[in-house]
């Protein structure tokens, strides 16, 4: 504040009201800066509740063997029968989830053998294939 004496020895007093000014706009600054950043929505895409699941299927277990022989859980199968047989599993559950088709390559299996039986599982549109190795 600044003082000054008049003639008529009465005080005057000023307020510098710059340094007031000055906080204003700086505020005024980081509000314009984070006021679009407070109003932009995010999509999140959430679960929602919704009919409860069956339980999951017993995975189906497809072993090949070094001589190129298939086995459908345990039971041999001729090649040109895995298609069918996929397509009769994705086909039974349409809305609970197709089961799980577990791959067991022997290592010294003909690569072309598992082409083969990868080729049969997208032809019959099976999603879920993983590949085991049992000991």
């Amino acid at each position: 504040m600044a003082f000054s004496v008049t003639s008529q020895d009465r005080v005057l007093a000023d307020i510098n009201i710059t340094p007031l000014v000055d906080v204003m706009l700086v505020l005024l600054v980081i509000f314009m800066i984070a006021a679009p950043t407070l109003s932009h929505r995010i999509e999140l895409n959430l679960p929602q509740p919704g009919p409860l699941r069956a339980p999951p299927t017993e995975p189906i277990r497809l072993r090949i063997d070094a001589a190129g022989q298939a086995y459908w859980n345990e039971a041999a199968q001729p090649l040109s029968a895995l298609q069918s047989l996929m397509s009769v599993e994705v086909q039974r559950s349409p809305g609970q989830g197709q089961p799980l088709l577990q791959i067991d390559a022997s290592a010294d299996a003909d690569y072309g053998v598992v082409t083969k039986v990868l080729a049969a599982a997208r032809n019959a549109q099976m999603d879920r294939i993983a590949f085991v190795q049992n000991e």
